[in-house]
């Protein structure tokens, strides 16, 4: 008398091949829905990577910048935060990006801040 298997079949049941990933084609990668556009968003994705690279470097200096400012403030009696300062540079950026770019400068007076 044989087994049967969990299936109901006899014998041994050989292991299923494993599926194969769908390749995603280049405007899958994307969104878009032709070549030239997948082409395109592909260059501009690569140039946003490449702005990013410069913002972030540019914060890092920023922070940087700030903590020089906060420790000669700070060696002087001052206090590590002048709001008064903060306060022009979120105007600045509101007037420059509107209402997100006061998140995004309440964003980088945070990370200037330093260690509280």
């Amino acid at each position: 008398m044989s087994r049967s298997g969990p299936c109901g079949r006899r014998g041994r049941s050989s292991p299923e091949p494993p599926e194969k990933e769908p390749r995603m084609t280049v405007t899958e990668n994307t969104g878009a829905r032709t070549e030239g556009a997948a082409t395109l968003i592909g260059d501009a994705r690569e140039r946003i990577d490449a702005l990013d690279d410069r913002i972030i470097g540019l914060v890092q200096e920023r922070m940087a910048v700030s903590a020089v400012v906060q420790d000669a403030r700070l060696a002087s009696g001052g206090r590590r935060v002048h709001l008064s300062r903060e306060m022009e540079i979120l105007g600045r950026y509101r007037e420059a990006l509107g209402k997100p770019g006061t998140a995004l400068a309440m964003t980088l007076l945070e990370l200037s801040r330093g260690r509280i």
